[in-house]
C-alpha cells in the first residue's frame, strides 16, 4: 500500500469533554487514539501525523500569567513550541509501545514544525482567536497590571467574561515540508505540525523571525498534505460525519460532497467557524490544489471511514 495520508488529530483525542486533562487521562487518551490508528499501519500506508493542541497551549498560557513576576514570560509562539514537545513526547511513545507489542517494525520521530505567514496578515493586526479561560474584568485589569502584559487583548463573549484573542494567520509554506517528506516517502512516521506549528514570517536577510500567534492546525495539515503529495487528508474529529443542521431535530448526516456543495454548505451557515468551518476551508483548500479525498470523522470510526463505510467523504467532483 503505497497511498500517503495525513493524519490530522483533534484536540478530543488527548483530552475528552468533561475530564480536567492530567497527563495520565492524556496517556490514557492517546493509547486509545493510537489503537484506531492501528490497522493503518497494519496495511502499510505512508503517514504523517499532525494533532491539536488547544487546551495544553492554553494551560501553558495560564501557567506563565500565573507567575509572571516569578519566572520568565513564555511567548505564544514559544509556547506552541513547548506544546508540540509535550503531546508529540506522548503520540510518539505511545505509538512505539503499540507498534512494538504488535510487531510491526516502523520509525517514528516528532519534529518542531515552523509555518511561514505574511507578517501582515489582518488576522495578526486584529487577533480574534480565544484561547485559554474566562476571565472576570477585574481579572484582566489584574493581569494587565503585570509586565509584559501590554500586548495582550481581551474581548467579551457572549456574556460569560472575557477571553483573551490571539493572532492566527493564514499559513502560507512549511519549512521542514522536505524533510517531512522523505521521511514518508521511506516510511517513517513523522508527529508534524502540532497546533499548526509555531508561525514564522521571513525578514529581509532571509532570516526567519516568530510570530505571537497561533496557526490553525487543519489548514496547516491541508497545506502540508498537499506539499508533500498527500492521497488523502484525514481529519478527526469528535462526530462520526459532518452534519448539516448541526444539533437541531432537522440535522442531516453527509456521506458524500463536492467541494462546490461544500462551498454552498458554508455560505449558507451550516459550518460555524468555531467548529467545522476551518475543516472544511481546509478540505477545499486541499482538493482545490490536487489531492483525492479529504474524510472528516470520528477516531472509533477511522478504518471504517477508509473503506468507505463511515465517515463523510469530499471530492473534487
Amino acid at each position: 500500500m503505497n497511498d500517503k495520508i495525513v493524519l490530522a488529530l483533534g484536540g478530543n483525542a488527548l483530552i475528552r469533554k468533561g475530564q480536567y486533562g492530567t497527563v495520565y487521562e492524556q496517556f490514557a487518551n492517546t493509547r486509545a487514539a493510537v489503537e484506531g490508528i492501528l490497522p493503518l499501519l497494519k496495511k502499510g500506508y505512508k503517514l504523517a501525523i499532525t494533532h491539536g493542541n488547544g487546551p495544553q497551549v492554553g494551560n501553558i498560557m495560564i501557567r506563565t500569567e500565573a507567575a509572571l513576576d516569578k519566572a520568565y514570560y513564555i511567548p505564544l509562539g514559544v509556547a506552541v513550541a513547548e506544546s508540540q514537545g509535550e503531546i508529540g513526547y506522548m503520540i510518539e511513545q505511545t505509538l512505539q509501545n503499540k507498534l512494538k507489542q504488535h510487531g510491526i517494525n516502523r520509525k517514528i520521530v516528532c519534529i518542531l514544525t515552523q509555518v511561514i505567514c505574511d507578517k501582515e496578515d489582518s488576522n495578526i493586526i486584529n487577533p480574534s482567536k480565544p484561547i485559554g479561560p474566562f476571565y472576570t474584568k477585574e481579572q484582566v485589569e489584574k493581569i494587565k497590571t503585570k509586565e509584559n502584559t501590554e500586548k495582550m487583548v481581551f474581548i467579551e463573549d457572549s456574556g460569560r467574561g472575557f477571553r483573551r484573542v490571539v493572532p492566527s494567520p493564514i499559513p502560507k509554506d512549511i519549512v521542514e515540508k522536505e524533510t517531512i517528506n522523505e521521511l514518508v516517502d521511506k516510511g517513517i512516521i513523522p508527529i508534524v505540525c502540532g497546533g499548526g506549528g509555531m508561525p514564522v514570517y521571513y525578514e529581509k536577510d532571509g532570516c526567519l523571525e516568530g510570530i505571537d500567534g497561533v496557526v490553525d492546525k487543519d489548514r496547516a495539515s491541508a497545506l502540508l498534505a498537499s506539499q508533500i503529495g498527500a492521497d488523502q487528508l484525514i481529519i478527526l474529529t469528535g462526530v462520526e460525519k459532518v452534519c448539516l443542521n448541526f444539533n437541531t431535530p432537522q440535522q442531516k448526516p453527509l456521506d458524500k460532497v463536492t467541494v462546490k456543495e461544500a462551498k454552498d454548505y458554508l455560505k449558507q451557515g451550516h459550518f460555524p467557524a468555531g467548529s467545522m468551518g476551518p475543516k472544511i476551508e481546509a478540505a477545499i483548500d486541499f482538493l482545490e490544489k490536487g489531492g483525492k479525498q479529504v474524510i472528516i470523522t470520528s477516531i472509533d470510526k477511522l478504518m471504517q471511514a477508509v473503506e468507505g463505510k463511515a465517515g463523510t467523504h469530499i471530492i473534487g467532483k
